[in-house]
């Protein structure tokens, strides 16, 4: 049987404890027996992405880790991947909910938790677009069998990760949005920024870690037509022993206050 092989990093958390990281090995695995992910529009290309660190989420986590906790504030992560940024904050006792489309990310976060002795976290069907997309992700992991999980947690194995029960889909609205190399297509429906604002409140910020992509003006713009104003934050840094190089900028979202009455 075709799988996919994982290997475990420790990485390093600017002033914060490192974390314990499972990972895909490389671009090169593909584990999609049933279609699961390609009913999602997840093609075997792409498919690893999701398992797989990448710098962006790492300034996220970083990021995160400079923050103080807010009691009774929300934040949801969207499209988290392997969710390090989302541990990071559980592990501070932040109220986080890590999201992500893709039908492995909630095992992968599993995990992650188990690797670094943290409690259960919130995590949810996350995938901006059409509600049907959404249904499709519930209906692509409910079938599964999950005797299979309980030897796919060892490592490096051919069977992977697989889902036992289908992901529960974002509710609610949340005090914070974050996410990491969110603006990686042209989005011409707007459909990120539509998602968005069906989550936030009305105070809510939203922080975004791009690594200077083409598509940032136009997401800008069409979160400017839904009333939000932003300012952006370089965050270039050449590389050290201590740490890997990277260039992007952090993009904070937020609507003006209303005056008062």
């Amino acid at each position: 049987m075709p799988g996919y092989l994982t290997k475990q990093e420790s990485i390093r958390i600017d002033g914060a404890q490192d974390m314990q990281i499972r990972s895909l090995l490389d671009r090169q695995q593909f584990f999609d027996p049933d279609g699961a992910a390609l009913r999602l529009g997840i093609s075997d290309a792409i498919w690893p992405l999701f398992g797989l660190l990448w710098p962006s989420g790492s300034e996220l986590a970083n990021h995160m880790a400079q923050q103080p906790v807010i009691q009774g504030r929300r934040i949801l992560e969207l499209g988290c991947g392997l969710g390090l940024a989302s541990l990071v904050c559980h592990r501070m006792g932040a109220d986080i909910t890590a999201s992500d489309c893709h039908p492995l990310a909630g095992d992968f976060l599993k995990e992650n938790l188990r690797l670094n002795d943290l409690p259960p976290m919130k995590y949810r069907a996350g995938q901006w677009g059409a509600l049907e997309s959404i249904a499709a992700a519930a209906e692509a992991t409910a079938h599964f069998d999950a005797a299979a999980q309980t030897t796919a947690l060892a490592g490096s194995l051919p069977g992977g990760f697989v889902a036992p029960v289908a992901d529960l889909p974002v509710r609610g609205v949340f005090d914070l949005i974050i996410g990491s190399d969110l603006l990686y297509e042209r989005d011409q429906f707007a459909r990120l920024p539509n998602y968005i604002c069906e989550h936030a409140s009305a105070s809510a910020q939203i922080w975004i870690i791009d690594p200077d992509r083409g598509n940032r003006a136009a997401f800008s713009r069409q979160m400017a037509e839904r009333g939000y104003g932003v300012t952006e934050t370089r965050l270039d840094r050449t590389e050290t022993e201590l740490q890997a190089g990277y260039k992007g900028r952090l993009l904070v979202y937020a609507k003006p206050p209303r005056p008062m009455q």
